[in-house]
């Protein structure tokens, strides 16, 4: 199993004048050490509206600049959002080629439909029609990236034969992932011959190999992928932090990982609100009911704490023998690529950055020798 850094762009309030510029200077410094210190890939993620958690709207020009300063770590789009109107497909497509460029083909292209009322309601987009949108969005941008001349005409999106530029380096191009957090979408992402970004926050780890279980049978299957070939790997994410003793650990993140996953499930939740508020059907969205804390009961200040998180192995924190041994409770699910969050929330740079050094020194060489 490999690992990658990746962030959401947490900016901590109270905010300063220059808090967000801060916080995206510190994650370059982030990326360009784990480039140097041999971590798989960076991603990070295209938020809207999301204070605090996440402000990254716009992560083009953040892939661009640490492409700039690295040399071998890949970029992954975690994820680029594709209903409308986020983001037209031709549009994704010549931004994520124009990215390969400038890389070296160093792009992983990750796909989803967006997840919180937030963002869907500020840009008017009804969920009921989100998975379609993205469904019929990878396959045109895919397209476009195959086919010398494109054409299309969709649901969404029509557009007459056009050549779009530029054409990534990677052939016949980036590895096309999906995000998703429902078990009917693991097995369809496997189905479309897609990588799987399993962001099944919450789950047990047995949930979570059941999910990967149903895609690995799904993608064996499929004889004809939405783009040019199948990406089978599997890729998850955890929060975490090492540091030289568990006890300093804790003590690092004890805040984040309360805070981060207490307001992730709110914020998802809110789509469930949004639907039941308009009187309609869940749909591909029941799953949000199985959400921890998503009761008129749950204790928001108990629900995560990180004894229990590390004790149900879904968050990594301690020292490097104890990620050593929580990480491979990813990796005997199946997983490929395990996406690191270093900083869900508030950890000091300077904790992160001895995080990053201490996961390459010990954690990396022992779950790839």
């Amino acid at each position: 199993m490999e690992l990658a850094l990746f962030s959401e762009i947490p900016v901590p309030r109270p905010w300063q004048h220059n808090s967000e510029q801060l916080r995206y200077q510190e994650l370059i410094q982030q990326a360009v050490l784990a480039d140097q210190l041999g971590f798989h890939s960076f991603w990070t993620v295209e938020h809207h509206f999301l204070e605090e958690m996440s402000h990254s709207s716009n992560p083009e020009v953040l892939y661009g600049a640490v492409a700039a300063l690295t040399e071998q770590i890949r970029l992954g789009y975690g994820v680029r959002l594709t209903p409308r109107p986020y983001n037209h497909p031709v549009r994704s497509a010549e931004s994520a080629a124009t990215l390969d460029l400038l890389s070296g083909g160093r792009v992983e292209f990750g796909t989803g439909r967006s997840t919180t009322r937030a963002e869907l309601e500020g840009f008017g987009i009804d969920p009921r029609e989100t998975r379609a949108m993205w469904a019929e969005a990878v396959e045109h941008i895919a397209g476009c990236w195959m086919n010398d001349e494109h054409e299309f005409q969709g649901q969404y999106w029509s557009m007459p034969r056009r050549r779009v530029l530029p054409k990534p380096v990677q052939k016949p191009h980036p590895p096309l992932w999906a995000a998703t957090g429902s078990r009917e979408t693991h097995q369809l992402v496997g189905e479309m011959g897609m990588g799987l970004l399993s962001f099944s926050a919450g789950v047990s780890l047995e949930e979570l190999g059941l999910r990967v279980g149903m895609y690995r049978e799904a993608v064996a299957a499929c004889q004809n992928p939405v783009g040019g070939f199948v990406n089978d790997r599997v890729a998850t994410f955890a929060m975490f932090h090492c540091a030289p003793t568990t006890e300093e650990a804790y003590e690092n993140a004890r805040e984040s990982f309360w805070w981060y996953p207490t307001v992730a499930f709110k914020l998802v939740g809110s789509v469930a609100e949004m639907l039941q508020e308009e009187g309609a059907e869940l749909g591909d969205w029941n799953y949000l009911r199985y959400l921890p804390g998503m009761t008129a009961e749950a204790d928001w200040d108990s629900t995560f704490n990180i004894e229990d998180l590390v004790d149900q192995g879904v968050a990594i924190a301690g020292d490097p023998d104890q990620c050593i041994e929580l990480c491979q409770g990813f990796a005997d699910l199946g997983v490929d690529l395990l996406l690191c969050m270093m900083n869900p929330y508030a950890i000091p740079h300077d904790k992160v950055l001895e995080s990053i050094r201490l996961t390459a020194t010990h954690v990396i060489p022992a779950l790839t020798r």
